[in-house]
């Protein structure tokens, strides 16, 4: 899988350094790793640390499940200044979490797991020039299962951000949020506590919403430390098995310090309960023992025995306001920075919060009430319907830009868009902390473009009319209550509740619930029989087949534990006993190949077939197959020589001639369609006594550096005409020539400037194609199952169409066949066509009887209708324009469309001329 979680920034470069998955292991790393049991996509390497330390960048990934370390150079990464294992400093498996920080003397302090199988973590020392030191091994009171969010550098500690399982909740299974601290100077114990934390200490971080039971948001998923006011911003989230709901909140350094400062939580025995136990140091600053070469020189103030035993806080670390900064439900923030904006009378804290969903919310983090939990925007990073969370954001104050790390790209956002507000209220309504209205400029612009701060305005008093996406929730159902369900099969006596989807309702694009708002029981009905369909088509067109029909259990259907229909689903006969089929129709056998199209390169050959006893065989006649797909042996071609062209002349009359023709070499089937290629020059010298025969010479670097004597009143003929195309299409070239004459009526090409010979492009229309028909289709169905009908099958003329004035195909595109002859039940024939209106406005059709013997047919042999009642069809009211304007009353007895009568848009026939006319016209 790709991964962008890793960015860092280099502030004195102003460069984003980016760690993803292209560091490839070598390929005896990759194999060991697979045969652990792991797979290819977790034996890649994958970046956990990427750190910049002055001019170095430390990178450690987990390299096929052996991490490793490289020192890179800034600004050059490919140039490695030291390998170093990777254990301890960043994991082995990608999905384990892990952070490290390097602080100014270049000690790299990571918290991540030590061994291969996860089940160890640890806080470790490494690099610079302390002892490497770690938390007490297997000891889940020092660390229990956690997940660890950041490290920062402040002063003489190192301070981690985490969440684990709580060992002092002595009620079930819960997590807190943690903030851990270690001394930097601390170089482990002796005897006691060797290679480990002697000043290791943790306090829960509390960030609830008030009331008289408070709620918790306990888990921790990202932190902010702005060190220019001492704070640390914090994403806190509810349980992933709990209701989604997320809160941002605040933290003073000074608070931390505080509960560092006060009372331990400790416990005598795994069965005691945990309970306060004073500090023994309470303002403790990493102070060490001056043992004057002892045994203890170097220590920690702090008791050996103390620091195994204490090192949890009693007191909770309490956020900068009693209710979190901004709090939201039905979504889990993932990310977060913080930027400090100068607004026009004070400072502002601006968040980005980065959800799970991929959008990132603006808010501004304030204990003003009418201000505080206010979103200023929401940008939405992916197209509609994709989500994917945000992994990584980093925030770049000189560039004012807002750097997103996504699985598989990063992103690259500005802080602020004020350009985007035209107007004054659009402007100063948005409470935006970087934008405000210059009246000079008389545009939207942010405090460092504005023309003079007097000029420039704000109005941050409340929080901005925004439209925020809001998921839709299900209410509570209502109580059970008599109702009555009609499904159209009939209306019986149910029980009945209801939902809506208004708890919340869903908002600006937010999703609708998913899931039934009305629940029906106690509804039962007995299934009943729908009549029955007609009878089918038969199953063959000669010799005796069968007919089919059909009834459904659905009249009504059983509902509700109703019984289901009794009786035979469909029912079947005979049919076309009496007719005898037609003498089989089938194809040849295959004809031999023809000859190949091409003799090498790749051509096609043919082969036919022919249909006997008739000519509606299906498939096609004629088949086609590649044939000699070798490669062609290479064909070289010369053009001629050109006429020698005079191209130098001396002063003495002589002169230097040469011609030249093109060589071109290639695989090809058809010598024709070679390219123009290699040009090759041929050289004479010609005296000037005229008598000599120009003899060929191909040393002239000499002549050619002679300067050329042009004589006065030489110019250039006239162009001649234009050769003829060397091509009839797809592009050729033609040429023509022009002669240089002296005065005295001499041909002397080198006396002019220009060439002699010009050409130009001519016929670059593609070649016609003409059109080929396509294989016959499948026979359709018969169009009436008795009394005569047919069927008929199509072609199309695209095998190939015709293009660029081709011919078209001659031919029929549609044939057609009788079928289904034999005569219908009680032996009737096919009705005739309606015929046309008559006097009194009728139709009439007729049909004939069939049947053979004395038995007459049942029913009328003719059948009326009005014309009135002829179902019309909508006619486009430009055509039913024209038709008024053209026609005229004609002779009775004609069809309805030239009598007397006219469509009208509704379907409906009428007769009266003036009115419908009218409304013809209006149509």
């Amino acid at each position: 899988f790709q991964d962008y979680s890793q960015l860092t920034l280099d502030l004195t470069r102003n460069e984003l350094i980016v760690g993803a998955t292209e560091w490839i292991p070598d390929d005896d790393t990759r194999r060991s790793c697979q045969s652990k049991g792991k797979t290819e996509v977790e034996c890649q390497n994958y970046l956990r640390v990427l750190l910049v330390n002055k001019t170095e960048v430390i990178t450690c990934g987990t390299n096929a499940f052996q991490p490793l370390c490289i020192t890179r150079e800034v600004g050059n990464m490919s140039s490695v200044l030291d390998r170093v294992n990777g254990v301890a400093r960043c994991p082995y498996d990608p999905r384990h979490n892990s952070t490290a920080v390097v602080t100014e003397s270049g000690e790299l302090f990571a918290a991540t797991v030590i061994d291969f199988s996860g089940r160890d973590p640890v806080i470790y020392r490494s690099l610079g020039g302390m002892p490497p030191l770690r938390t007490a091994q297997y000891n889940s009171k020092w660390l229990n299962e956690p997940h660890f969010i950041s490290a920062y550098d402040v002063g003489l500690f190192t301070f981690f951000f985490l969440r684990e399982n709580a060992v002092e909740h002595d009620c079930g299974k819960t997590v807190y949020s943690r903030v851990a601290r270690v001394c930097k100077n601390d170089i482990g114990g002796r005897f006691l506590l060797e290679d480990t934390w002697t000043t290791f200490m943790k306090a829960r971080l509390n960030c609830s919403r008030s009331g008289e039971i408070p709620f918790y948001y306990n888990e921790l998923q990202s932190t902010f430390y702005l060190p220019e006011q001492d704070l640390i911003y914090g994403i806190f989230t509810t349980n992933v098995n709990s209701i989604a709901a997320s809160a941002v909140c605040a933290f003073n350094l000074s608070s931390i310090t505080q509960a560092f400062n006060g009372p331990f939580r400790s416990q005598e025995n795994p069965r005691s309960t945990w309970l306060p136990t004073p500090n023994p140091i309470p303002n403790f600053q990493c102070g060490t023992i001056d043992d004057d070469g002892g045994p203890n020189d170097g220590l920690t103030e702090r008791s050996l025995q103390d620091a195994q035993r204490l090192y949890l806080m009693n007191d909770v670390v309490q956020p900068v306001s009693v209710d979190p900064l901004v709090m939201q439900d039905d979504v889990r923030f993932s990310r977060l920075v913080v930027d400090i904006v100068q607004g026009h009378d004070t400072l502002y804290h601006v968040m980005y919060i980065g959800t799970e969903y991929g959008t990132i919310l603006k808010a501004l983090a304030t204990t003003n009430k009418s201000l505080q939990g206010c979103y200023l925007e929401e940008i939405q990073l992916l197209p509609p319907g994709v989500w994917e969370p945000i992994l990584n954001l980093q925030i770049l104050h000189s560039d004012r830009s807002l750097f997103v790390g996504l699985n598989n790209r990063v992103l690259k956002i500005p802080l602020e868009r004020c350009s985007n507000y035209k107007t004054e209220t659009l402007c100063l309504e948005a409470r935006d902390p970087y934008c405000g209205w210059d009246r000079k400029q008389r545009r939207c612009t942010t405090l460092e473009d504005s023309s003079n701060m007097s000029q420039w305005s704000q109005n941050i008093t409340v929080c901005p009319l925004r439209n925020q996406t809001t998921n839709g929730g299900f209410g509570p159902w209502t109580s059970w209550q008599p109702c009555s369900n009609d499904d159209g099969d009939g209306t019986s006596s149910c029980l009945c509740r209801s939902r809506a989807c208004d708890n919340p309702s869903a908002r600006c694009g937010g999703r609708n619930c998913e899931g039934s708002t009305i629940e029906v029981s106690n509804c039962s009905r007995n299934g009943g029989w729908t009549p029955w369909s007609s009878w089918g088509q038969c199953s063959t067109t000669c010799g005796t087949g069968f007919e089919m029909r059909q009834r459904s259990c659905n009249n009504p259907s059983p509902r509700h534990g109703g019984r289901v229909c009794v009786g035979p689903v469909r029912d079947e006969r005979f049919c076309n006993e009496g007719v005898s089929c037609p003498q089989p129709i089938f194809w040849s056998l295959w004809g031999a190949w023809a000859k190949c199209s091409a003799d090498c390169g790749g051509g096609v050959h043919s082969r036919v077939r022919s249909c006997e006893n008739g000519n509606s065989c299906p498939g096609c006649a004629l088949e086609y197959k590649a044939c000699n797909l070798e490669s062609c042996p290479e064909v070289k071609r010369n053009t001629p020589w050109t006429p020698w062209m005079p191209v130098n002349v001396t002063l003495g009359g002589a002169r230097q001639e040469q011609r030249m023709r093109y060589m071109c070499r290639a695989q090809l089937a058809d010598p024709h369609e070679l390219q123009i290629g290699r040009r090759k020059v041929e050289t004479r010298f010609c005296p000037n006594d005229g008598m000599a025969t120009c003899e060929t010479d191909t040393l002239v670097e000499d002549l050619l550096r002679t300067p050329v004597v042009r004589v006065a009143g030489s110019g250039w003929s006239s162009w001649e005409t234009w050769s003829t195309c060397s091509q009839d299409c797809a592009k050729g070239y033609r040429t023509r020539k022009r002669t240089c004459a002296t005065p005295e009526g001499k041909v002397a090409p080198p006396a002019c400037r220009g060439s002699p010979v010009e050409y130009q492009d001519c016929n670059s229309k593609a070649c016609p194609v003409s059109g080929a028909w396509s294989c016959w289709s499948s026979w359709s169905q018969c169009s009436v199952p008795c009394g005569g009908g047919h069927y008929q099958r199509t072609r199309s003329c695209n095998n190939p169409s015709p293009v660029n004035g081709g011919d078209i195909c001659i031919g029929l595109h549609t044939e057609e066949a009788l079928c289904n002859t034999h005569t219908c039940d009680g032996g009737w024939m096919a009705w005739s066509l309606w015929s046309a209106c008559d006097d009194v406005g009728l139709q009439v059709r007729s049909r004939v009887c069939g049947a053979q013997g004395s038995a007459p047919c049942v029913g009328n042999s003719t059948e009326h209708r009005d014309c009135n009642d002829i179902p019309g069809k909508a006619v486009n009211s430009m055509h039913l324009v024209l038709f008024a304007f053209k026609s005229s009353w004609r002779p009775r007895k004609e069809s309805c469309m030239a009598l007397k009568c006219i469509w009208r848009f509704v379907n409906t026939v009428y007769k009266e001329r003036p009115e419908v006319y009218r409304r013809v016209l209006s149509a």
